[in-house]
């Protein structure tokens, strides 16, 4: 229980804190860029914006202190008017809070350490900063909203030509078509999922990879996830590892949870496959696959990667398929002289501010390894960016994305 009370307490900070620091910020940015603005009125209309604001946060602080107190669980109310009345509007404006931020707080960093330079002429260059931040703040008003919704209706397709000396012609030209982080869910509906679906069809693969989390949570999308999966189309069929989310059908009970998803995808000829190897004869070749189950719920003992992990040569072209992508794991595939690496797991930094030259998103700070490929030394590591959501019902500069890995003889 204190754990939870301390994560509330935590989030309950950040929001005070960026809440804070963005209403005195506008309000610094009215008083020089509308110097007539009657700031009376600025009040009025900070009280309403932050009333607002905190609604679906203190719905989710009264939930969730009443399962902690009384271990029953209820939940906020599901339905399409509270989502588009108090879910959306909470997630898209502390988004924008936090964006718009990080800019004000560049410039609040460069203006304290320029203020010897230009303290003489301060009300002057407040004035040119002030609009500049004015523009800024129009800037991410229009784009961020356009860019939710951009994420939330595309999918892209991500080509990624592995080549390799060597390489025998039965698997010239071989296509997997690799995916993670379905997560069928409410806010991931049936359209969504029929148009990702199309899209990995789309690329007419040899074989299909899934990196795990099928659905988000609860029992309810378990049928539909597999149903979808199983209009999936290739030729030496469709394979998924065991992800976080997979266990979290029933919290209580993560067997069953993935005993269901299993045996769901299976009426669908899809397998998922818990610690094991898989050997798929293509012509006279032989592609090894190895899945590995490390996830929140349980971690792989290295006794059982090492045994699950190829040492012979009889492989022509080795995968390690696993749902989060972790140093240890890793390691392992490059000591074993795997050729491809493939996780989920981090949609591609779900959330992921606009900012030159790097990536800031929470995902940074579980892994660097966010999204596209890394090598090391002969091994490709694919981290692909998945399509569901977790935890915030929103993507931003993250575009759901299907990989296609084509193997080339180089």
């Amino acid at each position: 229980m204190s754990g939870w009370l301390l994560r509330i307490l935590i989030g309950a900070v950040l929001l005070f804190l960026v809440e804070y620091y963005f209403i005195k910020r506008c309000r610094w940015l009215v008083r020089y860029t509308f110097p007539k603005f009657d700031l009376k009125k600025f009040k009025i209309w900070q009280i309403i914006f932050l009333v607002f604001i905190n609604l679906y946060p203190a719905v989710l602080i009264i939930t969730t202190l009443y399962r902690l107190f009384t271990e029953n669980r209820i939940s906020s109310p599901e339905t399409f008017l509270f989502d588009y009345l108090f879910v959306y509007p909470f997630w898209i404006l502390f988004l924008f809070m936090f964006q718009t931020g990080i800019y004000f707080a560049v410039v609040d960093i460069l203006k304290l350490v320029f203020y010897p330079v230009y303290k003489k002429s301060k009300e002057k260059i407040n004035s040119y900063v002030a609009k500049v931040m004015f523009v800024i703040l129009v800037f991410f008003a229009v784009y961020l909203p356009i860019r939710i919704i951009y994420d939330y209706k595309n999918v892209s397709v991500r080509i990624v030509d592995y080549k390799i000396k060597g390489l025998p012609a039965d698997l010239e030209k071989f296509k997997i078509a690799f995916v993670a982080d379905i997560q069928a869910d409410k806010y991931t509906d049936d359209d969504r999922l029929q148009y990702f679906i199309d899209k990995v069809n789309s690329t007419n693969p040899d074989i299909i990879l899934i990196a795990g989390d099928l659905i988000t949570s609860t029992p309810d999308y378990i049928k539909k996830s597999a149903e979808f999966v199983g209009r999936m189309n290739s030729k030496y069929g469709i394979y998924s590892c065991v992800g976080d989310h997979d266990n979290w059908a029933y919290r209580e009970d993560n067997p069953r949870s993935i005993k269901e998803i299993t045996d769901a995808l299976a009426e669908q000829d899809v397998e998922m496959v818990h610690n094991s190897k898989r050997d798929i004869k293509v012509g006279d070749s032989d592609l090894c696959i190895t899945f590995i189950t490390n996830t929140y719920v349980e971690k792989v003992d290295s006794t059982v990667l090492d045994s699950l992990t190829y040492n012979d040569a009889g492989c022509d072209f080795k995968i390690f398929l696993t749902h989060q992508p972790r140093s240890n794991m890793i390691d392992k595939a490059v000591e074993k002289d795997y050729n491809l690496f493939l996780a989920g797991h981090t949609h591609g930094g779900q959330i992921t501010l606009v900012f030159p030259f790097v990536y800031i998103t929470p995902t940074m700070f579980e892994t660097k390894y966010i999204r596209g490929n890394f090598w090391f030394d002969d091994m490709l590591m694919v981290v692909t960016r998945g399509l569901g959501m977790s935890l915030a019902p929103i993507r931003y500069n993250s575009t759901p994305e299907v990989t296609l890995i084509t193997l080339i003889n180089n």
